[in-house]
């Protein structure tokens, strides 16, 4: 069975993300770029299906700029086989939507005729958490979303996902979409050998006009604003202070 995994080039988790001056988006000069984390986690599950021997190959895709071939590579030299990367747009500050993203996976899909697509259930720029859904509905496959399990049995897959009321376990027919969560595995590191390997392994570059696929934006983006800062706290000397403070604030 062939997997394909769809990974995004986002800021790295651990930077402190800064607005423009202008409010005309986020700072990315000289900002640290990584492989979005809820899709190296899917990465991961791919790998270890296939070591499980579930999963023949390992296919990455990405959609965006030139420079995700890095993110692209991190995931080769973490054990995938090949990749694809579709150059959708010459900006690092231009975000393909998912709508447009989904149509280019669901191209990607009807070429390479994968038995399941694990993806991330959201990128963390902008949280939209819509491409697994909507590259369901235009193949018309089985999804399962916010995956904390996925088994695979004979042509079903068993997907333990996380909703409120605690987990819920669903059977889905393959070939199927699961979007995975952070609960689902701890990604491995990359090793020195594995990362030399990986500037050897297959990376076609193709373009979004390959496809005949439209990435103009539908969405325009205002403003962009860093959040309020919180008010700084107070210190109470006794109980019946506190009560009286939270009783002011409206709490009790």
């Amino acid at each position: 069975m062939k997997v394909i995994v769809p990974v995004k080039r986002v800021i790295d988790y651990n930077v402190k993300v800064r607005v423009k001056a202008d409010g005309s988006g986020v700072d990315l000069a000289n900002v640290k770029m990584s492989m979005n984390p809820f899709d190296e986690i899917a990465v991961e599950e791919a790998i270890r299906l296939k070591e499980a021997g579930v999963a023949s190959e390992i296919v990455l895709v990405s959609i965006g700029v030139k420079q995700a071939q890095e993110t692209l590579r991190t995931g080769l030299a973490m054990g995938a086989d090949r990749a694809i990367l579709v150059v959708a747009a010459e900006d690092v500050h231009t975000d393909i939507e998912p709508l447009a993203v989904a149509k280019i996976l669901a191209k990607v899909v009807e070429e390479e005729e994968p038995g399941l697509v694990l993806c991330g259930k959201q990128a963390i720029d902008n949280d939209m958490n819509a491409t697994g859904q909507m590259l369901s509905a235009l193949l018309g496959w089985s999804q399962a979303t916010f995956a904390s399990e996925v088994k695979i049995d004979g042509d079903n897959a068993l997907v333990t996902r996380e909703v409120d009321g605690g987990l819920q376990t669903i059977k889905v027919k393959m070939p199927a979409i699961v979007t995975v969560d952070l609960r689902l595995n701890e990604p491995r590191y990359a090793s020195l050998p594995n990362i030399m390997k990986a500037k050897k392994k297959p990376l076609d570059q193709k373009t979004a006009e390959d496809y005949g696929v439209d990435v103009t934006p539908r969405l325009e983006v205002v403003k962009t604003s860093e959040p309020a800062e919180r008010a700084a706290g107070i210190k109470v000397g006794s109980v019946d202070e506190l009560v009286s403070k939270l009783k002011e604030a409206g709490v009790v």
